[in-house]
């Protein structure tokens, strides 16, 4: 993946920008460095990588996605996401595991939600069988960004929501005090509210003395709670 690193390399520092870089590394509360591209910018790059550097196998598929996530910048590791979640027919089972080291040592919001939708989540909703129960074991995990992973990896499946295993989280984590948990049932649950409202409704109400105020504004944001 020597090549896939040079293109990296080259694009994100021809388009560096220090001032910005400062501005998003302050925002982000991290000490990482940044090369201060952001997303217009990071995209050109990743689209440019994927036309110079075809992957069609599980193999070069887990290289780059390793390859990249291994640089010391942000940015290339916004890439290395790009890459995961690009590729359809390789968001399987069998990558959960790599999906699970971005969550485990990206640990952040930027980067854990990116993995947790558009990585965990499609693996969930396509292999369902096979992959809750690592969905259902990440729910109790002491690492609190696979909490929240478990929480939000249902928020694209719309009315394919299993509701029972969904709301069954949110009951199991409304204790918490941690910020980022409490934002995240109020997340998912306000996302499966646009499918189905009335059901939310209902399973907030019936539970209101479990919730956070957090979570629960965050939930019913868009229903009538009375």
């Amino acid at each position: 993946m020597k090549e896939l690193l040079t293109i990296a390399s080259r694009e994100l520092s021809s388009r560096a920008d220090p001032k910005k870089a400062a501005e998003m590394a302050a925002y982000m509360k991290t000490d990482m460095p940044f090369y201060g591209v952001q997303k217009k910018g990071r995209t050109e790059v990743l689209r440019m990588m994927k036309r110079e550097i075809p992957i069609s196998d599980n193999s070069s598929y887990r290289a780059a996605v390793e390859t990249l996530w291994s640089q010391p910048h942000r940015e290339e590791k916004y890439l290395a996401i790009g890459i995961a979640k690009s590729y359809g027919d390789l968001l399987t089972i069998e990558n959960l595991d790599l999906y699970r080291r971005l969550i485990v040592e990206g640990a952040w919001w930027d980067l854990v939600d990116e993995v947790a939708i558009h990585c965990v989540g499609i693996v969930h909703l396509i292999e369902r069988e096979q992959a809750e129960p690592t969905i259902e074991a990440w729910i109790d995990d002491d690492i609190m960004w696979l909490r929240r992973t478990s929480l939000i990896s249902p928020i694209k499946h719309r009315a394919d929501t299993d509701h029972e295993m969904l709301f069954d989280h949110c009951l199991r984590r409304a204790h918490e005090k941690e910020f980022f948990i409490r934002k995240a049932i109020g997340w998912t649950l306000r996302e499966y509210a646009k499918t189905e409202p009335e059901r939310v409704r209902s399973f907030l109400l019936e539970h209101q003395d479990k919730w956070s105020g957090l979570s629960f504004r965050e939930a019913a944001k868009h229903l009538d709670v009375g």
